[in-house]
Formats: structure tokens, C-alpha cells, sequence
């Protein structure tokens, strides 16, 4: 089951909401869709779930088309909206053999089905309670199987792990993780480590725009502002003799003779370190070259680097 986002865009009075937002997700795949407040992550999704038309361009679900086949789209979707719908006056049980009787699914079906996501999704012993007593872990539980009570092939879950406890955030990515093995995912979320720990792939949109469409990997790899090279000495060496090196630009010096060489270069300066080690009769226990990590990346290609943010830029 694929999802093809063509050139969609959505425009609010004089205001772009998305402009020609392109990528395709395939079967299996768990794709993190993220960017900054305001980036244009929602209205994507809306667009995607057919929830909001758009102004131009066209998202094709295993080539049904959103704008002419809107409700066989609906039917294979399971969409969790950043702000959870639920009924706080329901049981949990009443509420999602509620929402499966809005799929046509009804009778001894509708019940063994409730039974499944209930023990899937780990609301057994909440499943007679009411959702305004839950915890906002369990909600986010009971909106996962409201999105999952169908059996989708897509499922799109807008910011899932929000207002989350640490070891509330775990459990509903392993959920994530398990789901995703045989279904296609489209998961927005702020939280970078949740993005490196379950998405195959990243998407990030800026201003409406995507700015970037790799695995997380890659994007970790990219040096667009140059690198940091991590030297561990056996022996003390004063930090600003590292500076006589022309392609360092910033030293660190760290615990246990560790020392940070930030350089704007794109090659690979290790070589050169190594020779000035030598020549300086140091003794290298290890050099390596440190990548960005997904934030780090993340705040370079949305434009909100500062001072302290890039590795080659906070080394003084």
C-alpha cells in the first residue's frame, strides 16, 4: 500500500500553507514527517486523510484518488489527529465498539475486534473505565485504537507521543514499531530520538516546503557547516597549539586528554591531524569524526542554527 503526495498545496487567504509538497511512502515503511510550528505537518496530513482539499496537486492511495474516491480512502486509513477526539463520557470498551460500528463493523465482529486492539494496544485493564479517568498515556492508547480499530493499511498519527511521560513515550513507540512492520506509517512528532528510534525515513517541511527526504542515516552524515574530529591523546597538549592547524577553526578540550577540533572544511582532515601529531610527538589513542546528530541537522536545514547550536561554531 503506497501513498503519492504530487505537488500538493494549500493556500488560506494570501497565505501558503504548502507549497508543491512531494514524497511517496511504501508498504512497511515508517516515514517521520517533521518540521517546525507552523511548518505546514498538519495540513499534509489533513490533506492526505481528505480532511481538507487542496488547493492544487493531488495524494493518490494505492492509486485511489483523495479528491474523486474520498471515502474509499477514508476506509483504509487509521488517523490520529494531534489533538485526540475522544467522548470522556464513554467506557473505553463502549467508545471504540462505537467507532468500529462506524466502519460496518458490528455484532460478535465488532466485539472480537475491540477484544484484539484492546490487548495489542495494552488498555486491558483500563477497558471498563471511563476515558475522562485515564491517564493522558492511556487516551493516547485508545486514540491509537480508534485509528487502528479497522485494520488500515495506512496509518497517519499526527504528534502520538505528546504530553507523554518518558516511559509512556516508549511504550506507544514500540507500539508504533510493531504496527508499522505491515502497514504504512506517516508519523509526525518533535522529539528527534523518537524519529531516530522507529522511522525508516525522514521528511522535513519548512514554510511549507520539503527541505529534506532521506533516511535518518544519511541525514546524521550530512556536514554543511563542516565537521567535528574528536582526538583522544595519551599525553596532555596544549589547546590553542591545535589552531596551527589551518583547517581547524575551534578547539574543546575535554576530560582524560580529549580534545575537539571543529573545522569548516568538508574533506576529511583526520589525515592532517594525525601528521601534526606526529610532529609534535603526540600519541594518538583514537580520531574520530563525529556526525550531527538528527537535531543538530534538523535546526541547520530549518534555519534555526545559532551560536551554540552547530559542533564547528561552539568551539572556541
Amino acid at each position: 500500500m503506497s501513498v503519492s503526495v504530487r505537488k500538493i498545496s494549500r493556500k488560506y487567504g494570501e497565505q501558503w500553507a504548502v507549497k508543491e509538497v512531494s514524497f511517496t511512502v511504501h508498504s512497511g515503511e515508517i516515514v517521520g514527517f517533521i518540521g517546525p510550528n507552523g511548518a505546514g505537518k498538519s495540513t499534509t496530513m489533513k490533506i492526505i486523510t481528505g480532511f481538507l482539499p487542496p488547493t492544487s496537486g493531488e495524494v493518490r492511495i494505492n492509486d485511489l484518488d483523495i479528491r474523486e474516491q474520498t471515502m474509499q480512502i477514508k476506509r483504509i486509513i487509521g488517523y490520529l489527529p494531534e489533538h485526540n477526539p475522544l467522548y470522556p463520557e464513554m467506557y473505553v470498551k463502549e467508545y471504540l465498539l462505537y467507532v468500529a460500528g462506524l466502519y460496518n463493523i458490528r455484532g460478535t465482529r465488532a466485539r472480537n475486534r475491540v477484544d484484539e486492539i484492546i490487548e495489542q494496544v495494552g488498555l486491558t485493564g483500563e477497558r471498563h473505565k471511563k476515558i475522562e479517568k485515564l491517564s493522558k498515556g492511556y487516551r493516547q492508547r485508545v486514540g491509537i485504537s480508534q485509528a487502528l480499530i479497522h485494520d488500515p493499511d495506512v496509518l497517519i498519527l499526527d504528534e502520538p507521543t505528546s504530553g507523554l511521560d518518558p516511559n509512556q513515550i516508549v511504550e506507544i513507540r514500540n507500539l508504533i514499531s510493531a504496527v508499522g512492520k505491515e502497514k504504512t506509517v506517516i508519523l509526525s512528532t518533535h522529539i528527534m530520538q523518537e524519529v531516530e528510534a522507529i522511522c525508516d525515513r525522514v521528511i522535513i517541511i519548512d514554510n511549507g516546503e520539503i527541505k529534506a527526504d532521506e533516511t535518518a542515516g544519511n541525514l546524521g552524515s550530512r556536514q554543511q557547516s563542516g565537521q567535528t574530529i574528536e582526538v583522544e591523546l595519551q599525553e596532555s597538549f596544549p589547546a590553542e597549539k591545535w589552531k596551527k592547524l589551518a583547517a581547524v577553526t575551534g578547539v574543546r578540550t575535554l576530560p582524560g586528554n580529549i580534545y575537539l577540533l571543529a573545522t569548516t572544511e568538508t574533506r576529511d582532515i583526520r589525515p592532517d591531524i594525525f601528521r601534526f601529531a606526529v610532529q609534535n610527538n603526540l600519541t594518538v589513542l583514537s580520531l574520530n569524526q563525529k556526525h550531527k546528530n538528527l537535531e543538530e541537522v534538523f535546526r541547520e536545514i530549518t534555519g534555526k542554527t545559532g551560536k551554540q547550536d552547530a559542533g564547528s561554531q561552539d568551539l572556541k
